[in-house]
């Protein structure tokens, strides 16, 4: 068994943070440059690892003249009509949904776990939530002490990044959240899978991230970060989430994820049932054909599965708040652990910074494919953007 992780971004000078609402400021130092990359599989863990994308296709992307229009104030409605019973009358209604103009308060929590000490060391995590923090702060007016830090070189055990305190500090960056406000969480560490049992996962598995203090207290599914994050949000209610970790495309159980065309994508089940009838067509050429049977059995009921599963997501995870999750790859896909520099660093997050850095008047389909255009000359993983509502893709992307 093996899972798999990521690591963080080039380290810079002292900067310091603060929590707010009872967490006490943290200062940083100067992060050491690390020796060497960090990869491999290390050993233990939750989850198998699936088949990974080989190669990654170098795309021609023409966006429009000029900057993106900005979201729209107003509340949005979409798809059919259904009907409320009330005592006396029925209701008419659509769902609806309110796009932040994250003019309100900003709060971010940044994660970054190293694991020093463990054989599961990493080189980069603390650095790269840092590089984070920095760039909210320098660029897009998040107050020091509205930022919340947790990484595994602090003496505060409040700010080690345990399971208790990761989801102690998810709820702290929910808290009183009100329309138009902007929250931003950011995690560096290692991510996995593990057997799906809500069957609201297309692909049967699980989205995983894993605190310090994994072994002992286990780790935290999309699920429970879906449940705290996303669902406590009024309308109009920005969260901004970057997972940079391997198996991380639907981290935050988000039910619409975008092509780099703006589309809504749909469930790959031809794919998979593909992987099925490759399987049972070896089965029956050795003579399986019991096996064969099986397995063709197996892929029907897949694809059911599967796309069952995509209406339990979508009837259960859409959100009136406006939740956006940018992730490093898709569910069956690692992450890159690279060096820029001469430093180490996640691919996920350095492209991110290094995008809205270079043009911060992007839209989200404009920015989702100039991440995958930089990654993509050196790294297979496919960057995916999710929401918890359908999004005008070519809106201006704002944090």
């Amino acid at each position: 068994m093996s899972w798999n992780y990521v690591g963080g971004a080039p380290g810079h000078g002292e900067y310091s943070s603060g929590g707010g609402s009872g967490y006490p400021g943290q200062a940083y130092h100067n992060q050491h440059q690390p020796q060497y990359s960090y990869g491999g599989h290390p050993s233990g863990g939750y989850n198998q690892s699936r088949d990974n994308d080989s190669h990654i296709a170098q795309q021609t992307y023409n966006p429009p003249s000029g900057p993106p229009p900005m979201p729209p104030g107003q509340m949005q409605f979409f798809g059919p009509h259904f009907q409320i019973q009330h005592e006396d009358r029925e209701e008419v209604r659509q769902h609806g949904f309110q796009y932040s103009q994250c003019n309100g308060k900003k709060k971010a929590l940044c994660i970054g776990i190293n694991y020093t000490g463990t054989e599961n060391q990493l080189n980069g995590c603390i650095n790269d939530a840092l590089n984070m923090q920095r760039f909210l702060c320098e660029g897009y007016g998040y107050r020091v002490e509205d930022t919340l830090m947790l990484t595994d070189d602090t003496r505060d055990a409040r700010k080690l990044p345990t399971r208790e305190n990761i989801l102690q500090a998810m709820r702290w960056l929910v808290t009183d959240a009100q329309p138009n406000d902007s929250l931003f969480f950011h995690y560096s560490g290692h991510g996995g899978e593990t057997r799906d049992t809500s069957g609201d996962e297309a692909d049967g598995y699980d989205e995983t991230i894993y605190p310090l203090d994994f072994k002992e207290s286990g780790i935290i599914i999309d699920d429970d970060m879906h449940t705290i994050l996303v669902q406590s949000l009024p309308a109009g209610c920005r969260l901004t989430a970057i997972f940079d970790c391997c198996h991380s495309g639907s981290a935050l159980d988000l039910p619409y994820m975008y092509t780099t065309e703006g589309k809504i994508k749909e469930p790959n089940l031809l794919a998979e049932a593909g992987k099925d009838i490759l399987s049972s067509g070896i089965k029956y050429a050795r003579g399986d054909v019991g096996g064969a049977i099986v397995g063709l059995i197996g892929m029907a009921r897949g694809a059911i599965t599967g796309r069952k599963a995509d209406e339990v997501t979508k009837r259960t995870r859409t959100s009136p708040a406006d939740a956006i999750s940018w992730s490093g790859c898709k569910d069956t896909q690692t992450s890159a652990d690279t060096t820029e520099a001469g430093l180490a660093t996640g691919a996920m997050s350095w492209a991110f910074i290094h995008c809205l850095r270079q043009n911060p008047q992007q839209s989200y389909n404009q920015l989702l494919n100039n991440i995958r255009h930089l990654l993509g000359a050196k790294y297979s993983q496919k960057p995916q953007l999710s929401s918890s509502h359908p999004i005008d893709t070519d809106l201006m992307f704002i944090i």
